[in-house]
């Protein structure tokens, strides 16, 4: 079983940044909330920590750890990554009940909140608003969460996300006219670049997604 963090641990926890959930304290303070996979430490100088879902609950007093131990975030996971996966639309929906869907939601924010921030630390220019080079290796995950973020459904009734043999492409699909479009729009407001096309055969209309590699024309 996971131990609840100490009284110094909390005070760590409930002092981050609310938006990012970036943290300060002692390298051993820190160290210690990565072991108990309450924070993970950003692969990129200058390599501070911040909070995962589950240390973000903590802070705002959801809930307690999790009782299982599970394997912690790959070294270069978007922040607030550390046991968050986005939803691509093609996975298994979960149990009725098994979620809380202002859980979720929070959980979403953290990860989107932490991807701004890990695109402000690693885009050479700070910007945020143009997706960075983990989005770029992760393209399924990273347009996943961009539309998650952005409020829109995953699933058979809404968004789904696969990979495409185009370098630097997913494919999205949505059975509602309506909704194509407004994941169309969700993705370029999150920076990246969005193209339609018909399927052969059938003409089932569909998004081409990359991510923007330079800031928008104006």
């Amino acid at each position: 079983m996971t131990k609840p963090p100490t009284a110094a641990q909390r005070r760590i926890i409930e002092a981050a940044d609310p938006a990012t959930g970036r943290l300060t304290g002692s390298e051993a303070q820190l160290a210690g909330l990565v072991r108990h996979r309450l924070a993970f430490r950003h692969p990129r100088p200058p390599h501070a920590y911040f909070l995962t879902p589950t240390g973000h609950r903590i802070r705002e007093g959801a809930q307690s750890p999790p009782v299982a131990e599970t394997p912690g975030p790959p070294p270069d996971a978007p922040a607030a990554s550390g046991l968050f996966a986005a939803r691509t639309g093609t996975e298994p929906a979960p149990p009725p009940g098994a979620e809380r869907p202002e859980a979720r939601a929070r959980d979403v924010r953290s990860a989107w909140e932490g991807l701004l921030e890990m695109r402000r630390m690693t885009n050479p220019d700070g910007a945020r608003e143009r997706p960075c080079a983990w989005e770029r290796t992760h393209l399924v995950q990273a347009a996943a969460l961009a539309l998650e973020a952005a409020g829109r459904r995953p699933g058979p009734d809404g968004y789904r996300v696969a990979a495409t043999p185009q370098p630097e492409a997913v494919a999205v699909r949505d059975q509602a006219a309506d909704g194509l479009r407004a994941c169309a729009s969700a993705l370029v407001a999150a920076g990246w670049q969005v193209s339609e096309h018909a399927e052969r055969p059938g003409g089932v209309r569909y998004l081409l997604a990359s991510p923007r590699r330079s800031r928008p024309s104006k």
